[in-house]
C-alpha cells in the first residue's frame, strides 16, 4: 500500500465519529492491506510504531516538528510558529506547503524509516531526526503530509482503540462482528494488535487460536478482580474460594528465562497496562537464585519496604522508584519485595487453563523460600465469616483487606466472571462509597486566591464508556499543596486548544479553562454516587477526594460505566444493610 492511499483512509476516519462507521472504514483498510504490511498499517493508524511493551517511541515534540517543517519547506521557524498559532495544527501547516503531487513511497518503507529514526540515540540524534523527517515530509502530497506530521507528535487521535480494531478484524473476515469473542481471546494472550492482524490474515482465526500460547517476553493481559462487598454473595457466586491478602503495591508480571550460555538471564517486568518497567526493579536479576525452573511467567504485587521499620510503604512512595534516575540509590531508599500470587507459565508449559489450586501448588514448588520473592499465603474456605474475619484482620495490619478467588477457576485475562473478587474498604469511608474510582483527568480550571500560585484550582475527571471518556466529577477540595504542584506540572504539558475527540461532550457548566490530552489517571474516593443529568456518565461522584496518582495504569484501564453502575448498586445495598431493611 502506498502511503498516499493510507492517508486517504486516515482522512475518512478523521471525518467521521460514529463507531460503526469507523469500524467499517478500518475493516476496509484491513482488507486493502497485505499480510506483510498489515501490522505497520495498524500501528501507524493509531499513531504509534509498536505496542507499549516493545518500547519504540517517537520522542518528537511539537518544537522539533516545527524545525522539521522549516527545514523541509525552507520556511523560517518564526513563520511556521505563526502559522501554527493561526491553524492550531502542525498537520495543517504541512498540508498548506506540501507538493500537490508527492511520491509513491510505501507504508512499509516509510514505517521502517520511522523506526530507524525513533531508535536513533546519542550525540547529534536530534539534528539527525530533524533531517530524516524533513526528507520524508518533502516527498509527500498535502494529505499525506498532514497525517505524517501528526503521527510523530502524538496528534493523530482518530477516536478509536484496539477494541474497535478487533471489531474491524471480524468485519473484514466475515462482514459482521460475530468473530469478536474469538479475536478478543487471541488479544488476551497476545495484546499486540498488529501481530494479531498479521497472524489472523495469514492463518485464519481458528488456527491462530489453536497455536496461541504464553511466551516469555510477550506480556499477557492480567486477570482482574470484580467488586463485591458481601462475603455471603461471594460464597453464593463462587462456591469454595481462596482468600488472599490485598497489598497496596504495583501489579508486576515477571517474565524470566535462564540463559544457557552463562550470560545474564532474560528478565522483564510488565505493569498491568503492559509497559516494560524492568529498569525499575534491578532486584529481578536475583530471581534465578530462587527458582526451581528455567523459565517462568509470574504474577505479583510489588511493594516498597521502609528500610528502618521493615513495614510496607504506601503506593505513592513505592511509585517514586519509577521517577528516579538513579535506580541503584532508589533501591537502597525504597527496598522492594515481590508478593507472588500466581504462575501462568513454567518451562514451556502454559498453566492458564489449570485451576487456581493447581497453579498455587506449582508456584510453591517453583519458588524457593526467600525474603525477596515471597509466595502469598492463602486460606481455603466456603464460609462467609472466614472472609469477614480475615478482611478485618488484614485491614488492622495496614493492608487493603482481601482478594477472594474461586478455587476451581482458570486464569482468564481481564475482568470477566466471578473468578476473582476484591473486597476493599477505603480507609475512613465506612458507610460511604464501597470502593475507589480510577478516572482520567480531562481538563482543569485556574486557581483563585492561594491556588492562583499553582495555576490550578480544580480538575474535571471522567470514566470510560466504550471509546469515549465521560465526565463524572470535578475535584477541587482536599488537594494538598504537593498534589496541586504535581498536577500543575503534569497537566500544563498536556494542554490542547480543543476538547479531545476521545471526550464526550461536556455540560457548559463543567467546561474547564484548559482541556488536556487523556494521559493522567487518578484514583478518587467519594462519599457516594448520585444519578446526574449534568455529567455525561449519568452519575456524579459526590465529595470526591484524590487518593493517589495511578501511574501504573493506562487511560484505557480507567473505571468503566459498567463498573460504576455496579458500584452504585453496591452502594444502595450497603445503605439497606445498614438499616436492616434486607
Amino acid at each position: 500500500m502506498k502511503f498516499r492511499e493510507f492517508a486517504l483512509f486516515l482522512e475518512k476516519l478523521d471525518s467521521i465519529s460514529a463507531r460503526n462507521d469507523i469500524t467499517q472504514v478500518l475493516a476496509d483498510l484491513i482488507n486493502a492491506s497485505t499480510v506483510g504490511e498489515i501490522d505497520k498499517v495498524l500501528y501507524l493508524a493509531q499513531g504509534t510504531l509498536a505496542p507499549n511493551y516493545r518500547g519504540i517511541v517517537f520522542n518528537v515534540a511539537e518544537k522539533m516538528m516545527i524545525e522539521v517543517i522549516s527545514d523541509s519547506y525552507k520556511i523560517d521557524t518564526k513563520e511556521v510558529k505563526e502559522e501554527f498559532k493561526v491553524r492550531g495544527d502542525l498537520g495543517l501547516v504541512s498540508f498548506a506547503h506540501a507538493d500537490k503531487h508527492g511520491s509513491d513511497i510505501s507504508v512499509d518503507a516509510l514505517y521502517q524509516t520511522l523506526v530507524a529514526i525513533a531508535n536513533d540515540e546519542g550525540e547529534g540524534s536530534q539534528e539527525r531526526k530533524i533531517k530524516e523527517l524533513s526528507k520524508i515530509l518533502l516527498t509527500l502530497d498535502p494529505v499525506s503530509a498532514k497525517y505524517f506530521t501528526r503521527i510523530p507528535v502524538g496528534k493523530l487521535r482518530l477516536g478509536f482503540s484496539d477494541k474497535t480494531i478487533l471489531d474491524a478484524l471480524s468485519m473484514a473476515l466475515v462482514g459482521d462482528k460475530s468473530l469478536k469473542k474469538k479475536i478478543e481471546t487471541v488479544y488476551e494472550y497476545l495484546p499486540d494488535i498488529g501481530l494479531i492482524a498479521k497472524r489472523i490474515k495469514a492463518d485464519g482465526i481458528d488456527t491462530t487460536i489453536e497455536t496461541i500460547n504464553p511466551e516469555v517476553g510477550m506480556p499477557i493481559m492480567p486477570m482482574l478482580a470484580q467488586r463485591l462487598n458481601s462475603p455471603d454473595e461471594m460464597i453464593e457466586k463462587m462456591g469454595e474460594i481462596a482468600v488472599e491478602p490485598k497489598f497496596d503495591g504495583v501489579r508486576v508480571l515477571i517474565h524470566f528465562a535462564k540463559n544457557k550460555d552463562g550470560e545474564k538471564p532474560y528478565v522483564r517486568a510488565f505493569t498491568r497496562n503492559l509497559n516494560d518497567v524492568s529498569p525499575m526493579f534491578p532486584e529481578l536479576q536475583k530471581l534465578g537464585e530462587y527458582l526451581n525452573a528455567d523459565s517462568v511467567i509470574l504474577d505479583s504485587e510489588g511493594v516498597g519496604i521502609d528500610p528502618k521499620t521493615e513495614k510496607i510503604v504506601d503506593f505513592q512512595k513505592t511509585m517514586q522508584r519509577r521517577r528516579k534516575k538513579e535506580i541503584g540509590k532508589a533501591s537502597e531508599d525504597i527496598p522492594f519485595r515481590f508478593q507472588l500470587f500466581d504462575i501462568i507459565y513454567v518451562d514451556g508449559k502454559s498453566l492458564m487453563r489449570e485451576e487456581y489450586e493447581k497453579r498455587r501448588e506449582v508456584l510453591s514448588e517453583v519458588i524457593k523460600k526467600n525474603k525477596l520473592f515471597v509466595v502469598d499465603d492463602y486460606t481455603v474456605t466456603d464460609e462467609a465469616e472466614v472472609i469477614r474475619s480475615l478482611h478485618e484482620k488484614l485491614l488492622s495490619e495496614g493492608l487493603e483487606g482481601v482478594v477472594v478467588k474461586k478455587l476451581h477457576a482458570d486464569y482468564v485475562p481481564g475482568r470477566t466472571g466471578w473468578r476473582w473478587v476484591k473486597m476493599k474498604e477505603v480507609e475512613g469511608t465506612t458507610g460511604k462509597l464501597p470502593d475507589t474510582v480510577d478516572c482520567v483527568v480531562m481538563g482543569y480550571t485556574r486557581g483563585k486566591g492561594k491556588r492562583a500560585d499553582f495555576g490550578i484550582g480544580q480538575f474535571l475527571a471522567g470514566i470510560k464508556d466504550k471509546e469515549k471518556f465521560k465526565s463524572i466529577t470535578k475535584v477541587g477540595t482536599g488537594l494538598t499543596d504537593e498534589q496541586l504542584q504535581t498536577l500543575s506540572k503534569r497537566l500544563e504539558k498536556l494542554v490542547v486548544k480543543e476538547r479531545p475527540v476521545e471526550y464526550a461532550e461536556v455540560h457548559t457548566d463543567l467546561v474547564p479553562d484548559f482541556w488536556v490530552r487523556p494521559d493522567v489517571v487518578v484514583e478518587l474516593a467519594g462519599d457516594d454516587l448520585t444519578v446526574s443529568t449534568k455529567h455525561k456518565a449519568g452519575y456524579a461522584l459526590r465529595f470526591p477526594r484524590l487518593v493517589r496518582f495511578r501511574d501504573d495504569k493506562d487511560v484505557a484501564q480507567t473505571t468503566t460505566i459498567g463498573e460504576v453502575k455496579k458500584l452504585f448498586s453496591l452502594q444502595k445495598t450497603r445503605f439497606l444493610d445498614k438499616f436492616d431493611y434486607v
